[in-house]
């Protein structure tokens, strides 16, 4: 059997003090991607000639943004410092190809041979890792159930702990889209809506906070408000059939746009539909359903909401740093320290090009299936927690060494 042919059989890595083996043993476990060839990890198995001529050709093609101790420092490009051979390879060529579309690393790499990009990627994998970013430059932004929970807490006195209104004329939180609470408040900080305590208590309060108000609020569970409700309930759902199209048969919004109305306190509801039909709240939809409601109407039609179970809007509870890494290390490695040749070490990397590759994969400016399943539900405090966690790990220098068959 020929030894470039025994390269292709099972391969197993394994992390011990900082070295990787690369063994022929066809009971290993397999770590590799399966469709690797045996050119995809040809600068895995680079020679110090290999070594030696990569860094002639980085010194006259890449060391200008990279450095020639593959340590960059200019924001938004990668260190190469210890990155994974096989793995640069792969992406020098797919800048070659075209198919990053990168017009900065296409010009750079355009001329090169594919013999000059494996030297390249050989050189930049053999040097010593940068060092992490310090822990106070990679500070993680706070999870944004319980930054809303914090910002929620003046809102408690009125709105209860939870969201579920006990004073009388205050609407309940729970049982809303995001969508619609971010807007409602909104529209109390503009003057949109008319209600001067809501507008000054929530004029101190920025954007990022209202979203994280309205995340939390949206995960908590639902119940009916306990405040009376005085109204015919019968009467209220037979008037309601006009607007179960927008609210849903028995209050529970279809759209997240449209608040649900079930298990809402009544003299609220109520209060809404007098604004609506006097004008001092906007929306001309209904503006002309109000039009023709009575105050008895009014009522009938809040004690009949009232009365129904409110359901949770279709929001996920985010997963949490340590539940994201945790997904993110079974392909990049304990600590985003790869132990797999054709796939990119994250530790020690710079915070900068993290965020940009994992916002890149998020709106599918890159592409990658697998990725972009991976970052497609990020949020941006998800996307920079993540980069600042990465950023601050210890990188592990690999070396890779093949053992001779038997």
């Amino acid at each position: 059997m020929k030894r470039s042919t025994r390269h292709l059989l099972v391969m197993a890595f394994t992390l011990i003090a900082g070295v990787t083996i690369v063994s022929n043993s066809p009971t290993a476990a397999v770590h590799a991607a399966p469709a690797a060839t045996d050119d995809d990890l040809r600068a895995a198995r680079a020679t110090a000639q290999d070594v030696a001529d990569g860094k002639r050709v980085a010194e006259a093609s890449c060391v200008r943004c990279h450095g020639v101790t593959g340590i960059s420092t200019t924001k938004g490009v990668p260190h190469l410092a210890g990155q994974r051979p096989a793995y640069l390879h792969l992406e020098t060529r797919a800048y070659q190809s075209g198919a990053r579309g990168d017009s900065t690393m296409d010009n750079a790499v355009k001329f090169l041979s594919d013999d000059a990009l494996f030297k390249v990627a050989a050189y930049y994998s053999s040097l010593d890792p940068p060092p992490p970013s310090s822990t106070k430059a990679s500070a993680a932004k706070p999870d944004p159930v319980q930054a809303g929970k914090a910002a929620a807490g003046g809102c408690a006195g009125c709105h209860g702990e939870i969201g579920i209104s006990k004073m009388p004329g205050t609407p309940s939180l729970v049982g809303l889209d995001p969508k619609y609470l971010v807007a409602a408040i909104s529209a109390y900080k503009s003057g949109q809506r008319k209600h001067e305590m809501m507008k000054t208590l929530v004029a101190a309060i920025g954007d990022a906070d209202v979203k994280n108000i309205a995340f939390y609020y949206a995960l908590q569970k639902p119940a009916r408000t306990q405040n009376p409700a005085p109204g015919d309930q019968a009467a209220g759902k037979a008037a309601s059939a006009a607007c179960a199209g927008c609210h849903g048969d028995v209050g529970v919004s279809g759209n997240p746009a449209t608040p649900g109305l079930a298990g809402q306190d009544a003299q609220y509801i109520v209060a809404a539909l007098r604004a609506y039909k006097d004008g001092s709240r906007t929306d001309e939809t209904m503006k002309a359903l109000a039009a023709s409601l009575d105050d008895k109407a009014m009522k009938n039609l809040a004690a009949f909401y009232a009365a129904q179970q409110p359901q949770a809007p279709n929001v996920s509870k985010p997963l949490t740093l340590a539940e994201w890494t945790q997904r993110c290390d079974r392909c990049h490695g304990v600590n985003g320290n790869s132990t797999d040749p054709l796939l990119p070490a994250l530790a020690g990397q710079r915070v900068d090009y993290l965020e940009k590759v994992l916002t890149a994969y998020r709106t599918g400016d890159r592409k990658n299936t697998t990725m972009a399943a991976m970052a497609s539900v990020l949020t941006e405090t998800e996307v920079e927690n993540l980069a600042a966690h990465y950023a601050k790990q210890k990188p592990r220098a690999v070396v890779y060494m093949s053992q001779p068959g038997k």
